[in-house]
């Protein structure tokens, strides 16, 4: 059986783990960005950029082609907001431009950075705290110039936004991208290894059986966090054998009971006089016999195959229709046989499908609607037929029919053993009973038996 996804164990372990590595992938990110603006670095990261930006508009150049500086209002609230404001504004051509107080450090450098487009100057962790800088070449109202500044603006609230979808899309989104290929391709087979010893739970599971007591799960080969399952229903096994043992050791005694009380009102039936109410007593007196052998049959049948041999069905069913034609006529039916070739050989137990087979008459005399005819029909194919002229069985009640203590109607009389007790038989064969349709009215129940050359309890080894 194929499971929806829904029910998966490792589609839902992949969703869940892509789940959490988002979820710690976000939480890293939050944790960085905590971590800046407690540090007070996360609105000044690269605020040297602000002044960089200010400058590129506010520099321009005389009639001489000097360098001047004009306040713009941008450049005049970047005086306001830094009161330490510092840069220098170089060209090529030497001109110079400067402001505030640039550290020592940084206005001895000169033109030693003219090759380089962009620096960041820092210092080294544990270095005592000083300024750091930027210097970069920009193009701006006064053409191409070199500015070196410290301390700048907050960045604005854009660049943060903008900083932090590229820390999103270079580095967050390939790592889940990453991270969910490898989850989605690695955890069906780690799964798939982890959970392959319940392959071997599922194949003992689909032979357990009812008839074959002290069938358990295997638990070596089962993980740790399922074996507690697997101990469980090995459990509720061993309490269902120790039932199933304990509701057939009834069955037995039940009817072993009943037949000492049976066979004293037999005999007493024996001395009253020939009257009708004799009659129909000793009719629920056979009715009571015939259930208590039914349930000593159902105690009795086994699977095992020690009796089985090389049977004629052709002889079983002539030899039940001449047994049980008398009680047939006396319930005022006629009895046909039927064989469509002198001997039909199959493989078995005869005096279990002789019980089986008479058990299929007397339902039909039971249930025949008392006219008509009974007929026993023997295959070619190795099949029975028992087939009446009675009421006949609703098709929606074909199966149950051979359900225990199954009646179709309350007031039906029998304890509703008999068909059951000839779907054990068959079964012990490895055969099949069915009920068909009738050819026109009536009730029709076909056994099918294997081939003579198959022993069923060797699984199809052929026999010489």
């Amino acid at each position: 059986m194929t499971w929806p996804r829904a029910h998966s164990l490792k589609w839902r372990l992949v969703r869940r783990l892509l789940a959490l590595q988002a979820a710690t992938l976000s939480l890293l990110v939050v944790l960085v960005i905590g971590a800046l603006y407690l540090g007070g670095h996360l609105f000044n990261f690269e605020s040297e950029d602000v002044t960089v930006d200010v400058l590129k508009s506010a520099v321009t150049r005389d009639p001489a082609g000097r360098l001047v500086l004009q306040t713009t209002p941008a450049l005049a609230k970047l005086r306001s907001d830094v009161p330490d404001l510092w840069f220098i504004v170089r060209d090529r051509l030497g001109h110079t431009l400067t402001e505030g107080a640039p550290p020592p450090h940084f206005a001895r450098i000169d033109d030693a950075l003219d090759d380089v487009g962009v620096a960041r100057l820092g210092w080294n962790l544990g270095d005592p705290p000083r300024t750091n800088a930027l210097i970069r070449w920009v193009d701006g109202a006064a053409g191409q110039i070199q500015i070196a500044t410290g301390p700048g603006e907050e960045a604005p609230l854009s660049w943060l936004v903008q900083g932090l979808l590229i820390v999103f899309m270079s580095f967050v989104l390939p790592a889940l991208v990453v991270m969910g290929l490898a989850t989605i391709i690695a955890t069906p087979i780690v799964v798939r290894r982890a959970l392959a010893g319940l392959g071997k739970v599922a194949e003992q599971a689909e032979r357990i059986d009812i008839e074959r007591h002290g069938e358990r799960l295997p638990t070596d080969a089962t993980p740790s966090e399922l074996t507690p399952v697997v101990a469980a229903v090995n459990r509720a096994l061993q309490r269902l054998d120790e039932g199933h043992v304990r509701h057939k050791r009834f069955l037995g005694d039940a009817a072993h009971e009943l037949r000492t009380p049976i066979a004293i009102l037999q005999t007493r039936l024996d001395i009253l006089p020939d009257t009708a109410q004799r009659a129909r007593l000793y009719e629920d007196v056979a009715r009571l016999a015939v259930m208590a052998e039914q349930l000593l049959d159902l105690q009795r049948i086994d699977h095992s195959t020690k009796d089985f041999a090389r049977i004629d069905v052709v002889t079983i069913g002539r030899r039940v229709a001449a047994d049980l034609a008398p009680l047939a006529i006396a319930s005022g039916y006629q009895v046909a046989f039927e064989a469509e070739a002198d001997q039909v050989a199959a493989w078995g137990d005869q005096s279990a499908l002789e019980r089986a087979l008479a058990n299929l008459v007397q339902n039909a005399i039971q249930h025949g609607g008392r006219h008509g005819t009974i007929t026993i029909a023997v295959g070619r194919e190795r099949t029975i037929e028992v087939a009446d002229e009675g009421p006949g069985v609703p098709v929606d009640q074909r199966d149950r029919i051979f359900e225990p203590f199954c009646r179709l109607a309350p007031r039906e009389r029998g304890a509703g053993l008999g068909l059951h007790l000839v779907q054990e038989i068959v079964r012990r064969h490895s055969g099949q009973i069915t009920a068909l349709d009738p050819a026109a009215s009536g009730a029709r129940l076909r056994i099918t038996l294997p081939p003579p050359a198959v022993d069923p309890s060797c699984q199809g080894i052929m026999l010489t």
